[in-house]
């Protein structure tokens, strides 16, 4: 959502142009169920979960010469709010690599969020508030869902709040969790935006551990830019496994590469795939 502009047109899920109309406005839409084709001038379009955020899609173009796959940002795997991505077969896959290098391989993400929340749970113990720092669309309603989910309140900054309307609108149940108003909670944990963005500030708390939510947050190197007590390598998007696991899944003839690290064609040719970098 943070790559939305104005078009002419924007096809698009019902929840992304729910979420698109909150930080842009009214244009035209074209809404576009998941799994349900549309003919667009010569090609038929498909919308495909992408398992990123809310409404996130996969789109699958069709035509009598084959098909193409753009995947946009996306994650294999279960979410508690994003759904589960699917992979079909096309004969060009044009992806997403952020993580593109074999050193994000991050741990399974049943044990990121245990180990999350026995972190929360500690903070809990010394009567600390636990300050959640996520991206405001996505990651901050995945993680207000997977601690409602295990029992725990929530308190959300403004920001964050207004994009959790919108999920609950489109008929995603985040659980108990209301909008922060300067008063923390015994035993809430607040969640607002990462600390390099406006309105992460949290007033009102006296004893805070700051939490930051992000697959960099792997690299030690690069965790201490979060300025947080805790740096958790909880990711909206596929880790290095998972794009190899797309491309073997998709089974393309041609690959196209953006958005990650240049040297991830290298290893794919390497690797026998005729890949290129989509400059």
């Amino acid at each position: 959502m943070d790559h939305a502009a104005r078009h002419e047109t924007i096809l698009c899920t019902p929840e992304t142009a729910a979420l698109v109309r909150h930080r842009i406005g009214e244009t035209q839409y074209r809404e576009m169920p998941l799994g349900e084709p549309i003919e667009f001038r010569q090609s038929r379009l498909t919308t495909v979960s992408a398992g990123h955020v809310l409404g996130s899609a996969m789109l699958l173009a069709e035509q009598d010469e084959g098909s193409m796959l753009y995947t946009g940002d996306y994650r294999l795997g279960e979410s508690y709010t994003a759904g589960q991505a699917e992979l079909p077969h096309a004969d060009v896959l044009v992806m997403e690599c952020t993580f593109g290098d074999p050193f994000y391989r991050l741990p399974p993400r049943a044990e990121t969020i245990a180990k999350f929340l026995d972190q929360v749970d500690q903070a809990f113990r010394i009567g600390a508030t636990p300050i959640v720092h996520a991206y405001v669309l996505g990651k901050a309603q995945e993680v207000t869902k997977i601690l409602t989910h295990h029992g725990i309140r929530v308190q959300q900054q403004q920001d964050v709040f207004a994009i959790s309307q919108i999920y609950e609108a489109c008929g995603c149940d985040l659980g108990a969790y209301e909008l922060y108003d300067g008063r923390p909670k015994q035993r809430h944990v607040v969640v607002s935006p990462p600390r390099s963005q406006r309105g992460s500030d949290v007033h009102g708390v006296v004893l805070a551990q700051h939490f930051a939510m992000t697959g960099w947050g792997w690299n030690p190197q690069l965790a201490a830019r979060y300025r947080c007590d805790h740096v958790v390598p909880l990711s909206d998007h596929a880790d290095y496994g998972e794009l190899l696991e797309t491309i073997e899944q998709v089974a393309p003839q041609r690959i196209y590469c953006t958005h990650g690290p240049k040297r991830f064609v290298d290893d794919l040719r390497g690797r026998g795939h005729q890949a290129y970098w989509l400059g």
